[in-house]
């Protein structure tokens, strides 16, 4: 019986400033389609002499039409990298424009993981939760609809990183994820030194670009209230839980 081969390849630790130039400076090449996904979602090599990397590519045609969601998720993919770099936390995997065999679309860095891992299992360790703080508060400012358990993926060398990150930013309060552990507590002081700058910061052009300014301006807002409370969201109502959870 032959032996199946996984399209998955691990490779060599790479830093995600340098995996950004990488992926703005290649072409892709598709491997094939990610099983479960709901929009159109692709494995691809990255085409770079040299490089070992994968890609996930999320082309704006194979998008499925929301009604409380605008066409072009992929630039929100973008977006919450941008947003995350911008307040210091490495937690988005490298994410990129591309235009692509399919078309205009996201690009982003293919995480080497053990995919029936997720977020429950990953709160099991205390060493993560700092980490796993951070894809909280994210969240929080971003407006993520839909963080599931497995979105979180713990790379083969230890990190942790938030994926799936298209229905995010949206004007109106729209919070759902699995991480309401700290729900409540205090939230450490080096995470909120870290959006105290970020509430500073100035924005560039490439943020402008993926985001309508009432959705910067809605974001800010969120992350004063964060800043105001000084602890981490609270659901009271029991309801803001992504469908399924993983």
């Amino acid at each position: 019986m032959q032996e199946e081969v996984s399209p998955f390849r691990d490779r060599a630790e790479i830093a995600s400033h340098d995996a950004l130039k990488v992926l703005q400076n290649s072409q892709i090449e598709i491997i094939g389609r990610m099983a479960w996904s709901s929009n159109s979602t692709y494995l691809v090599d990255v085409l770079d002499d040299g490089s070992d990397l994968q890609g996930i590519y999320k082309p704006s045609n194979g998008e499925r039409p929301l009604w409380d969601f605008p066409s072009g998720l992929y630039r929100r993919e973008i977006a919450s990298f941008l947003v995350a770099q911008l307040i210091g936390w490495d937690i988005i995997p490298p994410t990129v424009k591309t235009d692509g065999p399919f078309g205009v679309g996201s690009l982003q860095l293919f995480i080497p993981c053990d995919f029936e891992e997720h977020y429950f299992h990953m709160l099991e360790d205390p060493k993560n939760h700092e980490t796993l703080q951070r894809i909280c508060l994210f969240d929080f400012v971003a407006n993520s609809t839909d963080r599931k358990g497995g979105h979180c993926l713990r790379e083969t060398n230890g990190k942790i990183w938030g994926i799936d990150n298209g229905l995010t930013f949206h004007v109106d309060f729209k919070l759902r994820t699995v991480i309401w552990d700290w729900a409540g507590l205090e939230i450490p002081e080096v995470l909120t030194a870290d959006l105290e700058k970020f509430m500073n910061c100035a924005v560039g052009d490439d943020l402008l670009d993926f985001l309508t300014d009432q959705e910067l301006e809605a974001m800010f807002a969120r992350a004063k209230l964060l800043l105001e409370s000084r602890r981490f969201p609270e659901d009271p109502t029991g309801t803001r839980f992504p469908w399924p959870v993983i």
